[in-house]
């Protein structure tokens, strides 16, 4: 089977080619990234050195560029980890949010009409359902809940995901659909919570915290969510929504003073800075689904996960610094551009 990974070059998507690559050998394996900011085509080094492995850059709006992807690579399955992520640079720039997940997404849709799939699998979040009151610890998010977004990267999630549905509906594409809370570890790009504390913390620097660092997330450990996709992928049903989660649940400050307690570091390192707009107070994902339809449960506890994820980016400094400097932007022409430029060259 071929598998063509979008977005792989990201946090969870290179740790789901990794992934892939150790539980599914027999596979071949194709990663289509734009190499936008936030993909570091250095996260996928020792996946370039695999047989099994090829790497594409593409952007997932262009359409000739997707439709020449399918006509050459004519996959098998098609899993969507691309999208703009980040909620701060939603609210700076929304219109790039718009483009990349919704019309990126149904880019993607459209090649799958046309070329044939056998599954088409969306990488959705819990953030499309808004956020949970911090004073009832009692309530979770289902599939069942009704979408309620915050920001204008949840809201391009919740039509990336509305589209998928309704390709499902309309043209019956074999799709599904996983949304997941707050991931954690290996290779993460370093502005998100965890990874930038970590990385403030080796170098004595200031801990920035949103607030009185009361929000509440629930996290899941990177590898527990590669897992679930796979589940899905191999026994979910079509046209489902399955929502993966950890009952981790943690308030922001807690994960920064557990981070200083796993380095060593005084909490005086830690600074209060302004809140965010419109900052969800609280996200809880009930993975019931999940658990009784696929026999899913995450396998890492968050002080295992935390303590892992720690010592990945003590002991991987060139990789997180070469994304402080910039120079992992240059990687992908250092080392691997002219094969690229060659990769379609006979279409």
């Amino acid at each position: 089977m071929k598998i063509v990974v979008t977005g792989g070059a990201g946090f969870i998507g290179g740790n789901f080619i990794y992934y892939l690559l150790e539980h599914r050998p027999e596979d071949e394996i194709v990663c289509y990234d734009a190499l936008s900011y936030a993909g570091n085509l250095e996260t996928l080094a020792a996946a370039m050195k695999n047989p099994k492995f090829k790497f594409v850059k593409g952007d997932i709006t262009n359409r000739t560029a997707v439709n020449t992807l399918f006509a050459v690579e004519k996959p098998d399955v098609i899993v969507n980890f691309a999208a703009e992520s980040h909620v701060d640079r939603s609210i700076e720039q929304p219109d790039l949010f718009l483009r990349t997940n919704i019309m990126g997404t149904g880019v993607l849709l459209d090649a799958c009409r046309q070329y044939g799939i056998g599954r088409y699998h969306q990488v959705s979040t819990d953030e499309v359902y808004g956020d949970l009151p911090l004073d009832r610890p009692d309530l979770f998010f289902t599939e069942t809940t009704n979408l309620h977004t915050s920001s204008p990267y949840s809201a391009s999630k919740a039509s990336a995901d509305l589209l998928v549905q309704a390709y499902h509906r309309t043209y019956d594409l074999p799709v599904t659909i996983s949304r997941c809370s707050n991931n954690y570890g290996p290779y993460h790009f370093p502005e998100k919570l965890i990874p930038l504390m970590i990385v403030n913390a080796l170098e004595d620097k200031k801990l920035p915290v949103y607030g009185a660092g009361a929000n509440v997330r629930d996290w899941l450990y990177v590898e527990d969510h590669c897992a679930a996709i796979l589940q899905i992928l191999e026994k979910g049903r079509v046209g489902e929504v399955y929502n993966v989660g950890g009952h981790n649940e943690r308030t922001n400050i807690s994960v920064v003073r557990t981070i200083l307690q796993e380095l060593g570091k005084p909490e005086s390192l830690i600074e209060y800075v302004a809140d965010r707009k419109g900052h969800d107070r609280r996200y809880a994902i009930d993975p019931t689904k999940m658990q009784e339809e696929l026999g899913w449960a995450p396998a890492t506890s968050f002080a295992d996960g935390i303590r892992r994820t720690v010592e990945w980016y003590r002991t991987h400094e060139a990789w997180w610094r070469h994304i402080i400097n910039g120079e992992y932007q240059n990687y992908y022409e250092r080392m691997y551009g002219h094969r690229a430029k060659l990769e379609y060259a006979r279409i």
